[in-house]
């Protein structure tokens, strides 16, 4: 099976219509009519991701972002760049071939990325799709111990709170990723990947300060972009393996990039 076909199945099993003018879910470097020898799934195509594949004998990686540092994976800027050089050289010296799961992931239902997500923490949602918005009640406990035991499930080095540690919280709201959703009334603590401090839509750490102060229940967690969604990527791995024969498919993790 070519690399080209496995893409064609993950269309074909989708549920939701493939956008053909996508600039993300596309193939980024690599032969699409190559055989494909396995998969790897990951949120990030970092060099030691692909040396990793190469390592356990696959050559198709699925990527939830991109391999060359931008969006777009423009490398028009990048020709003369050493780390550009070296890592296209390795995929082309070892066949590999990367293709990005971006929107289409975030479109199709369940949202792998927030199932995968919310199961890191915790919680237990087979059908989360994005912008769901759906508040999920846990048993009470202190925001203190609740991120606690978050940190320890993650294993993430560069964790953020902002709140107090000693509130009583029982309901919450996850976004992963650049999804981190906006504190509502009826929200005691939002979980998300990424969160501007200040000048965003709106700033939930300033939000949070300010309840604080007024003794208000409100708190913030912050895992990190990749923390956030890798779990996805584990989760688009079992997706595969329903429909995807013959060849070997294999979650490897990009790991958090920040550490304190």
């Amino acid at each position: 099976m070519t690399a080209r076909a496995v893409i064609e199945l993950v269309k074909a099993n989708l549920g939701v219509p493939f956008n053909q003018g996508t600039y993300r879910d596309t193939f980024k470097i690599g032969d699409p009519d190559s055989e494909v020898k396995g998969i790897a799934t990951t949120v990030m195509t970092t060099f030691d991701v692909i040396r990793r594949t190469h390592a356990a004998g696959l050559n198709l990686i699925i990527s939830h972002e991109d391999i060359w540092w931008n969006d777009r994976d423009e490398t028009k800027d990048l020709t003369e760049n050493p780390l550009y050089k070296m890592k296209a050289a390795y995929c082309k010296e070892h066949g590999i071939v990367v293709w990005r799961f971006h929107d289409h992931q975030h479109a199709k239902k369940p949202d792998q990325s927030i199932v995968g997500s919310l199961r890191s923490v915790g919680i237990e949602d087979e059908t989360a799709t994005m912008g769901g918005g759906k508040v999920y009640t846990i048993q009470e406990t202190t925001l203190g111990a609740f991120a606690s035991d978050i940190k320890k499930r993650t294993g993430a080095r560069a964790f953020r709170v902002v709140g107090d540690p000693k509130a009583k919280i029982s309901r919450i709201l996850l976004g992963p990723g650049y999804a981190s959703p906006a504190l509502r009334q009826d929200v005691d603590v939002v979980i998300g990947g990424e969160s501007p401090e200040t000048d965003g839509a709106f700033d939930n750490p300033e939000y949070v300060m300010d309840a604080v102060t007024l003794g208000i229940v409100k708190g913030q967690i912050i895992l990190g972009h990749c923390v956030s969604e890798e779990p996805g990527m584990e989760e688009c791995a079992k997706w595969l393996r329903t429909f995807v024969a013959g060849v070997p498919i294999q979650f490897i993790p990009a790991g958090e990039p920040f550490w304190t």
